[in-house]
């Protein structure tokens, strides 16, 4: 009897993990086919200099140095999966260098001058209405940023749900399985008695010959 109870406890435990499994399936399946819906809607298309020869040789015009070319192509494609939109990040970045020269928001000068190399001190700056006037480059790389998280976001959520699509494979796979062992606890015949193993364990007496 109390092995019938955890037989039954272990049948439980199984269809859970069935159950668990195909939500994660469906919640994964569900999540990628969004992320893909929601970058197809934003119609973007590669410019045709997305490929690593063609960004190289503009990086190298640019003076740039340290620069990581990516590897990947979406020159001319649409953007409409986390991949390609990563790879579009990727490209974003090296055409915000191109244009402030090689520096990033943090090494851009905080206020425009009159001969255009910018400074930090407010009283060397440009003056509009009584202000400093800003640095307007800097727009490029709040722009950029913006855009680049966005795009990169997408692409870590489509790979967040292709991972919850193999747990949930596994889990379905694992309640599967141990469904069918337990269930053999609880099917007649399933196990043997005690009898028939020490019958099954006894040594047959040869039988006399003439």
């Amino acid at each position: 009897m109390k092995r019938n109870i955890w037989s039954f406890g272990g049948v439980a435990a199984s269809v859970i993990l069935v159950v668990i499994g195909i939500a994660a399936i469906v919640a994964a399946t569900d999540g990628r086919s969004q992320v893909r819906s929601d970058i197809k809607r934003e119609a973007i298309v590669g410019t045709p200099d997305m490929t690593p020869k063609a960004i190289a040789a503009e990086a190298s015009k640019a003076g740039l140095t340290n620069v990581s070319v990516p590897s990947c192509d979406v020159a001319n494609q649409p953007i409409t999966n986390g991949s390609q939109a990563h790879c579009f990040a990727s490209y974003m970045r090296i055409h915000a260098l191109v244009a402030t020269g090689g520096k990033t928001y943090s090494q851009m000068p905080q206020y425009s001058t009159a001969d255009g190399k910018g400074t930090n001190d407010p009283t060397a700056a440009l003056v509009k209405n009584g202000q400093p006037v800003q640095n307007p480059e800097r727009n490029i790389w709040i722009n950029e940023t913006a855009l680049t998280t966005a795009l990169n976001t997408s692409f870590f959520a489509e790979r967040v749900s292709m991972f919850s699509l193999a747990m949930g494979i596994a889990l379905l796979l694992s309640g599967l399985g141990f469904l069918v062992l337990t269930a053999k606890l609880l099917v007649p015949g399933g196990r043997r008695s005690k009898t028939d193993s020490v019958v099954a364990a006894a040594p047959r007496t040869p039988a006399p010959t003439n």
